[in-house]
């Protein structure tokens, strides 16, 4: 991962109308696709420099590093950009189970096993 990062990086940067950007988290080795949350500019600026991933919290409106209470800490190794500049892709090498459950990951249910039900559609 570079180590200085252009502030002309941030500014072409996508971010959306609330100054977040999807990060999706995928496990280095594994390839498995973890978690996905929000990232803001300082919490991007974080994970450039602690190397852990920490993002946004939408719902508590506080950046939180991955891990900060479970321990379940993410290496940030790599982050990429997608080719609309709107979405990051962030590899790590996670420290236990990326989900609040437990879960390895957070996608561990199909739509199936969710129970789709029209309120939820």
């Amino acid at each position: 991962m570079t180590d200085i990062i252009k502030p002309t990086t941030f500014e072409a940067i996508k971010w959306d109308s609330n100054g977040l950007i999807p990060a999706i988290v995928q496990d280095v080795q594994t390839k498995d696709v973890l978690m996905m949350a929000y990232m803001n500019v300082e919490s991007l600026r974080q994970t450039l420099t602690l190397r852990q991933a920490v993002f946004w919290s939408r719902s508590r409106q506080t950046l939180w590093r991955k891990g900060e209470t479970s321990g379940h800490v993410m290496r940030v190794v790599e982050i990429r950009i997608d080719c609309d500049a709107d979405t990051l892709l962030i590899l790590v090498e996670p420290a236990g189970a990326a989900c609040h459950t437990g879960q390895k990951s957070c996608f561990f249910r199909s739509l199936t096993e969710f129970d789709a039900k029209p309120e939820r559609l």
